[in-house]
């Protein structure tokens, strides 16, 4: 999509994509080897009963998401940030997460007139319908020459 395309209360859906217990796993013994991402059997007796997803691996599904459904083929240039990031719940093996991202703010950089801004609210949920993760992202777009 093009900046242009984009507007403020816009919700954009994506998904399902599936959560094997061997993506979680694989990612989690590369970027975050703690052990109830990695030792089924010692996270079953863990707090959780059972694995869970890091929230790095959580935060990489709903990027996939987001190019998927938004910023393929798009003018994104990069981001800035993230206003915050949170993990209500935890992913599961098994678990399907859908992606609602909804365009909060639209901004024309003034400094850069060729930059646009955008604000804008991710959020994945499992197929109970249950938030799994919540982000606030600022995307940057190159904008088109003024003709």
């Amino acid at each position: 999509m093009k900046f242009a395309d984009f507007f403020v209360g816009q919700v954009i859906e994506a998904g399902p994509h599936a959560v094997t217990e061997d993506e979680l796993v694989g990612f989690a013994r590369q970027w975050d080897p703690q052990w109830f991402h990695t030792d089924a059997q010692a996270a079953a007796e863990g707090v959780f009963g059972g694995l869970i997803a890091s929230g790095w691996h959580t935060c990489t599904i709903a990027m996939r998401l987001v190019v998927q459904a938004a910023l393929e083929g798009s003018e994104s240039l990069a981001s800035p940030g993230l206003g915050h990031v949170r993990w209500p719940n935890p992913v599961r093996p098994g678990d399907l997460l859908r992606l609602r991202a909804e365009v909060l703010e639209l901004v024309h950089d003034a400094a850069r007139p060729r930059v646009g801004r955008m604000r804008w609210r991710w959020q994945l949920f499992n197929q109970r319908g249950v938030e799994v993760l919540d982000v606030e992202a600022v995307s940057l777009f190159r904008l088109a020459r003024p003709r």
